[in-house]
């Protein structure tokens, strides 16, 4: 496994489980059938910070895919450099970041890290291109 690769996989658990704390915090609100019903207007609210998680979360899945497809390309043409492998670990560490910081409701900083991912994503486009 390459270390691009290594940091996909992560990059793909750590949105799969995403869900996790909010749907948490859907059952102690609405309770286990509330949770499990079909949404409706009249819901109770989920706490904010759970709210916001799930912007963080579909954020992530969003971005997932952008980055996926690019590490898969730079697989598929067997194209791997120290900067691949460094925007990758930038781009977890900065989903990372961004779910937190995004959860606990610091909006410059929620900012600040997407757009660090952004750039981890604009280097593995680059790195195609430079391939050919």
């Amino acid at each position: 496994m390459t270390r691009e690769l290594f940091w996909l996989t992560l990059t793909v658990i750590l949105t799969g489980v995403l869900w996790i704390p909010y749907i948490i915090n859907r059952c102690q609100v609405r309770g286990l059938a509330g949770a499990m019903a079909n949404p409706s207007r009249n819901d109770k609210p989920l706490a904010e910070w759970a709210t916001r998680l799930m912007f963080a979360h579909d954020n992530a899945v969003e971005n997932l895919i952008v980055f996926a497809p690019l590490v898969l390309i730079l697989n598929a043409i067997d194209y791997s450099t120290q900067w691949t492998a460094l925007a990758c670990a930038v781009y977890f560490w900065s989903r990372v970041a961004h779910l937190i910081v995004y959860t606990l409701g610091l909006p410059v900083f929620r900012t600040l890290a997407f757009v660090i991912g952004f750039l981890a994503q604009a280097v593995l486009a680059l790195a195609i291109f430079r391939a050919f």
